[in-house]
């Protein structure tokens, strides 16, 4: 598989430090090395430091057991001013069957930054394919719906902090 500039692919072994007593890799654990993917491939895209704002629901849709190993496919989908969509896909091998399996997909939202913590602007993503223009247009959606959802939060819970306080 050939990877474009604007892709990641690392694959990690579950080890028992990663798991709880049923010998299951905890889902905090794969969210980590979902984070790392998305912050690897976002930083390589911008060619900048990046910070994660947002991630989207994570359903997981089936457990990693340790002596697992795990795929991290990972993608830029969309790009606005210094904000970057990054799609993971994370599946798990049983490398002694060969069964391989999806387990999860997530979205981080991520800004690239100066040496400073400033914003800075990235360079726009252009889709090349069908596939890619399938998922810009699919962030782009994400997007706004992002940003309707923190506005009715606000609204919702205007005060709860002072009253929490008090």
């Amino acid at each position: 598989m050939s990877l474009l500039p604007h892709q990641l692919s690392m694959t990690v072994v579950m080890t028992p430090d990663l798991s709880n007593y049923a010998d299951q890799v905890q889902g905090g654990a794969l969210l980590r090395l979902m984070d790392q993917a998305a912050y690897a491939c976002a930083s390589r895209y911008t060619a900048a430091r990046v910070t994660t704002v947002c991630v989207d629901q994570t359903d997981f849709q089936d457990v990693v057991r340790v002596g697992e190993l795990v795929t991290l496919l990972a993608s830029v989908n969309f790009t606005d001013a210094s904000s970057i969509e990054v799609g993971v896909k994370l599946v798990a091998e049983d490398y002694r069957t060969q069964t391989v399996r999806h387990v999860t997909s997530c979205f981080f939202t991520l800004t690239a930054m100066d040496e400073d913590g400033v914003p800075v602007l990235v360079h726009p993503l252009r889709p090349g394919s069908p596939d890619a223009l399938r998922r810009y247009k699919a962030a782009q959606t994400r997007r706004r719906m992002r940003h309707e959802i923190r506005e009715m939060y606000v609204r919702l819970h205007q005060g709860d902090v002072l009253e929490a306080a008090a």
